[in-house]
């Protein structure tokens, strides 16, 4: 196994995982965002006001984007299990 080939894997890999956490860590942000402009302009500065609306974002969003994570990383390890044989020499 060449250090090219461990390099590309591994990059594939944190590539795999970046695109597949993207869009629920992007709604937390967003919505964390929104919240933070809600209580800036109303004054009311409670720490947990965030943290339900933060829940129910990432939910909806494990909910709208699940089948195509799902497909994303059913197809990254398929190719994986596919090219084991390279691996193992």
């Amino acid at each position: 196994m060449s250090d090219g080939l461990i390099v590309s894997l591994g990059w594939e890999a944190l590539m795999t995982v970046l695109l597949v956490a993207g869009p629920m860590l992007g709604l937390g942000l967003l919505v964390g965002l929104i919240v933070s402009v809600f209580q800036a302009t109303t004054q009311i500065q409670e720490q947990t006001l965030t943290f339900i609306p933060k829940i129910l974002a990432v939910l909806g969003g494990a909910i709208l984007f699940g089948p195509w994570m799902l497909r994303i990383m059913t197809d990254f390890a398929l190719r994986l299990l596919g090219e084991m044989h390279t691996f193992v020499r």
